[in-house]
C-alpha cells in the first residue's frame, strides 16, 4: 500500500515521502498511530499544495536574509567599555551586548547566538564578528569598541 508519512518514521521514511509498505503494517500501525495516510490522488495534490507553498515560504526567507545582510555590512556597532593599559578591556564585550546594541540604536533584531564569535572581545578597536542570518547567508557586522 501507498502511504504518505506525516511525521518521520526512523527506518521507513521520512514527513513528506510516499512509500510503498505492507498493507498491515499501514492500516495497524502507521495509519493508526497518525504518522502516515494512504496515498490517494487528492492526498498526493495536498502534499504537493504545501512542498509548493513551503518552498515558496523558504525562498522569501532567503531573499530577506539577503537583504538583511546588505543593510548589516554597512552598519559599525559602536560599544563603550573600561579599559587598562595596553588597551586590554576590564571584563569582555559578549555576543548579548552586541545584539542589544543592534537592536536598541538601529532597531534590528538579532539572536544573541547568531553570532558567530570565538571568544569575547577582550581588546579596544574594531572588529569583524560574522553573523549566520540563514545556512546559505552570513553576514559581517563591524564592532568599534572605545574607552569610557
Amino acid at each position: 500500500m501507498k502511504v504518505i508519512f506525516l511525521k518521520d518514521v526512523k527506518g521507513r521514511g521520512k514527513k513528506g515521502e510516499v512509500k510503498n509498505v505492507a498493507d498491515g503494517y499501514a492500516q495497524n500501525f502507521l495509519i493508526k498511530q497518525g504518522l502516515a495516510v494512504e496515498a490517494t490522488n487528492g492526498n498526493v495534490k495536498a502534499l504537493e499544495g504545501q512542498q509548493k507553498s513551503v518552498a515558496k515560504e523558504a525562498a522569501l526567507e532567503l531573499e530577506n536574509c539577503k537583504k538583511l545582510k546588505e543593510k548589516l555590512e554597512t552598519l559599525t556597532i559602536e560599544l563603550k567599555a573600561k579599559s587598562g593599559e595596553g588597551g586590554r578591556l576590564f571584563g569582555s564585550i559578549t555576543t548579548k551586548q552586541i545584539a542589544d546594541e543592534l537592536n536598541k540604536v538601529h532597531g534590528i533584531k538579532i539572536d544573541k547566538r547568531k553570532f558567530e564569535m570565538a571568544d569575547a572581545i577582550r581588546a579596544l578597536g574594531y572588529r569583524n564578528v560574522p553573523v549566520k542570518l540563514h545556512q546559505e547567508v552570513t553576514a559581517t557586522v563591524k564592532v568599534h569598541v572605545t574607552e569610557i
